[in-house]
């Protein structure tokens, strides 16, 4: 008889790291997303207070859990939220890989793979986008000072580790020939 067993999906790709660099996966119990109907995003945002402690997030922003992810779209990452009159919600739990990349030299590595300013002044701590990370597209968060989530749909799990692994030896090998 088969036998089906759970696996994350970035079970055996990580953790990397790469001189100070560290490319490691983030795993959230439960990913919904949530999408206020018509005329109900004020509801719909008090609901989100309640129940995770966040509002809907301004559009690019991330805070406690609850992601931009489009014009009156979020995910609600971690926290299970319980259905909400007034809004359209998902469970996208499966179908995301979700990793981090921290260290002094993040920002430069992720330069080499998305299409976006990410220095301080336009992407600062609490920052998000969907963008694209090399020809994937992506939901990058700024979480800490040197430290960046990323999230990919599940099936392009190998490939970002692939670019950002390949990005981070350039970094680094780069940086090691600087006097």
């Amino acid at each position: 008889m088969a036998r089906l067993t759970a696996r994350t999906a970035f079970d055996g790709l990580l953790p990397i790291t790469a001189g100070d660099l560290r490319l490691e996966e983030v795993t959230h119990d439960r990913i919904t997303w949530v999408s206020p109907l018509k005329g109900q995003m004020a509801k719909v945002s008090r609901a989100l207070d309640k129940a995770v402690g966040a509002d809907f997030p301004s559009p690019n922003t991330h805070a406690k859990g609850v992601v931009w992810f489009g014009p009156d779209q979020a995910l609600v990452l971690g926290k299970s939220v319980e259905p909400m009159n007034g809004a359209a919600m998902v469970d996208q739990t499966s179908a995301w890989a979700c990793c981090a990349l921290d260290g002094s030299e993040a920002a430069e590595v992720l330069a080499r793979l998305v299409p976006i300013d990410l220095r301080d002044k336009s992407f600062g701590v609490g920052a998000a986008a969907r963008t694209m990370l090399g020809h994937m597209n992506c939901v990058l968060m700024r979480t800490g000072k040197t430290r960046y989530e990323i999230m990919v749909f599940r099936s392009m799990a190998e490939t970002l580790v692939h670019e950002v692994e390949r990005a981070m030896k350039m970094t680094t090998a780069r940086h090691s020939l600087t006097p």
